[in-house]
């Protein structure tokens, strides 16, 4: 399925569908595509933080097992299928609603799955605010799958992904002008790593790593699950966002 135009409808709306989306997320996650160790709960506070999808990690038996044996695939093996991977350049500056996974060890948050909202980008402060979220948890060791289906505005000019960069690299990061939308999975640490895919409306959404390790990564069925999601609408927004009626705000 192709992704809507979500500046055709309400936030209200857009929060209806994100809450379902997570849903199937977290469905898909420990249905089978995290490893035993790890299992996935949306909407979750971990802490200071605030997920879409936490993926926490269970405790763990006396006896350590292998790495081999967590699941996931190794970078090393199979590189994430992305077009775009960034390290923050050498003078980087080093500073420092949601799905949480957890590890049963201690169940300590693994990852986040963040999904963004109108709401996120209406003010400064809020952009602020998010990439504040995004930078303390990479800062923390909690890799994170960032979901962005709305355009750059007012305060987020290169897209929510840039606000969260220019935390990490002195180098400023533009979007390319006909792909605004943005997938980025990011591994965490003081100078993270970044596998980015930027699309437009109307283009499908691509598979994108969730990182359990700095070298194991499973993929994250994005496209699936917001097709999904996007079934269970009522039946007029799904017209207004296949263009088979017009938003109530174009109506007379």
């Amino acid at each position: 399925m192709a992704v809507h135009d979500w500046t055709q409808v309400d936030a209200g709306t857009f929060h209806a569908f994100h809450t379902a989306w997570i849903t199937h997320l977290s469905e898909a996650l420990n249905g089978g595509l995290l490893p035993p160790s790890y299992y996935a709960l949306p909407e979750q506070h971990g802490g200071r933080l605030i997920a879409d999808v936490l993926t926490l990690q269970a405790p763990m038996p006396a006896v350590p097992v292998p790495a081999a044996d967590e699941g996931g695939v190794a970078v090393a093996e199979a590189p994430p299928r992305v077009r775009r991977k960034l390290s923050p350049s050498p003078t980087a500056r080093g500073t420092r609603r949601t799905l949480a996974i957890r590890h049963v060890s201690g169940h300590r948050i693994i990852a986040l799955v963040e999904i963004i909202s109108p709401a996120n980008k209406d003010r400064a402060a809020h952009v602020a605010e998010f990439a504040d979220k995004a930078e303390t948890a990479l800062w923390h060791g909690i890799h994170l799958l960032l979901v962005d289906l709305f355009p750059p505005g007012r305060y987020d000019p290169q897209g929510m992904h840039a606000a969260i960069w220019e935390r990490f690299d002195d180098e400023p990061y533009l979007l390319p002008p006909d792909e605004v939308l943005t997938l980025g999975s990011y591994v965490a640490g003081p100078a993270p790593e970044a596998y980015l895919e930027h699309f437009a409306v109307g283009s499908p959404l691509a598979e994108m790593p969730l990182f359990l390790t700095p070298d194991r990564y499973i993929n994250v069925p994005l496209e699936s699950t917001y097709s999904t999601a996007f079934c269970g609408l009522p039946a007029f927004w799904r017209d207004v966002l296949e263009g088979r009626r017009s938003p109530p705000h174009d109506q007379r």
